[in-house]
């Protein structure tokens, strides 16, 4: 580029040399007016010359400047494919993460677009009230204490259907451990029907509106609740009392789920009821679900279900409020407000429906992509005992520090603290009236998505 400046400098004052040494001679010569009529004339064609010049300089220019900026066919970067989403965490994939999705491994060419992803959740927890059966009371997920525990083996296979390659999906997720025994415990069709089974529905995307209806038949969990089935998905390392005693696990029946835009997404259900797949009465369980995220700091979901869940009894309607608010004010910090409202059932001749109710509030801050603390504190009313055996206000508080060791490997270390208005806690073969617990959680993760 320095060269071509320095050549169209040389020919413009070359021009200019001929046109002052052309005037100088006009000048000094004696020649009549024809001859200055001559001088004029080559004047303008030596001006002429020179614009000619000048524009065949500035398009060598460009020329020059577009070789330079586009690449060889050598040298030109090979394409990228699309980074497949990644499965759901409570904490943000690290930079190590993010670059082993450009190359998913040769299982994941084989599978095509189904995946397979899952994860070994396994603990050690210690209650300082030393309690004789060596449990821990209102601890469903973590409850056996004072020992080595598997909380949860889990395998997905899953095909999110697709509007552009295939309008048919699936979700095969298959599990074993303490969380699987508890979820699948009050199945009517008993714990043997479907003990190792925690999803499996196959979906269709029904070309309806701009993105499509998508539905869903088979056992898919419930989409109530700010917690999940698996540990890893949670803040915290144990699942809190509202997850446990307010709201259904799972559903089997039909599902739809229609996303107007990032903003607004709004599904629809019509099951058996709670918790079963085998109904326990001719009656059906009908809900509804509302998703609204204005932006990425606020987040509203809103669910409400009913229908009768008594067995053999079609009259007695359960219902269920469940609300969750995501606020977070930066992109460290989080929290969460989660509460529920249940009532309907009429047990042990009470002529009023029993009802529960409870709130939890949840705070995480991620000091970076490995490190996070979170806390948790709830509230729960059980005034007839429906749902704890007892009739109570249960509360707790939670603190958990979490460090990823590696991509795949996650720890968390947690103290809990129960307690209720009743007696209604065991130290050692005693009644108390609560429990102080620790637990140490390690679980592994995989994903046929990303790199190994």
């Amino acid at each position: 580029m320095r060269g071509l400046r320095y050549t169209q400098w040389v020919v413009t004052g070359f021009c200019l040399w001929i046109l002052v040494s052309s005037g100088l001679r006009a000048q000094n010569s004696d020649s009549s007016a024809g001859t200055n009529e001559q001088l004029r004339q080559r004047l303008e064609d030596l001006q002429k010359q020179m614009n000619q010049l000048q524009d065949e300089l500035a398009r060598v220019q460009r020329e020059l400047k577009e070789s330079k900026s586009a690449p060889s066919p050598a040298s030109a970067p090979a394409p990228v494919a699309a980074p497949e989403t990644a499965p759901a965490s409570s904490l943000a994939p690290s930079a190590e993460a993010a670059a082993s999705k450009s190359s998913p491994n040769a299982l994941q060419s084989v599978l095509g677009s189904t995946s397979l992803s899952g994860f070994m959740d396994g603990y050690y927890g210690y209650n300082f009230n030393q309690p004789h059966d060596r449990l821990s009371s209102y601890r469903a997920f973590d409850g056996p204490s004072n020992q080595f525990g598997l909380n949860m083996i889990e395998l997905i296979l899953d095909k999110t259907p697709d509007a552009a390659n295939s309008r048919l999906g699936f979700r095969l997720a298959l599990g074993y451990g303490q969380a699987m025994n508890v979820v699948n415990s009050s199945d009517p069709g008993g714990l043997g029907f479907a003990q190792y089974l925690k999803e499996a529905y196959f979906s269709y995307l029904a070309p309806v509106g701009k993105n499509g209806l998508q539905l869903d038949f088979g056992k898919f969990v419930t989409p109530h609740g700010a917690e999940v089935i698996e540990t890893k998905d949670n803040w915290n390392y144990s699942r809190g009392l509202l997850f446990t005693y307010a709201i259904p696990f799972y559903h089997f029946g039909l599902r739809t789920k229609y996303t107007f835009n990032s903003k607004y997404a709004l599904s629809g259900f019509l099951v058996n009821g709670w918790n079963n797949i085998v109904d326990n009465n001719t009656g059906k369980t009908y809900g509804v679900t509302f998703n609204w995220n204005p932006h990425k700091k606020f987040g509203l979901a809103q669910g409400y279900m009913a229908g009768p869940e008594q067995t053999g009894i079609n009259q007695n309607w359960r219902q269920l409020s469940d609300t969750v608010v995501t606020i977070s004010p930066t992109d460290k910090l989080t929290f969460l407000l989660n509460y529920d409202y249940g009532r309907g059932d009429r047990i042990g001749g009470l002529l009023n429906p029993v009802s529960w109710q409870g709130w939890a509030g949840y705070a995480r801050y991620a000091f970076d992509e490995r490190n996070a603390i979170a806390l948790r504190y709830e509230w729960f009313d059980d005034p007839n005992g429906f749902t704890t055996g007892a009739g109570q206000q249960l509360k707790e508080f939670t603190g958990t520090v979490e460090r990823r060791v590696a991509h795949h490997l996650l720890t968390r270390l947690e103290y809990r603290y129960d307690y209720s208005n009743q007696a209604t806690f065991v130290k050692g073969d005693r009644p108390a009236g609560g429990q102080n617990t620790v637990a140490a959680g390690l679980i592994y993760t995989f994903d046929t998505r990303e790199s190994p």
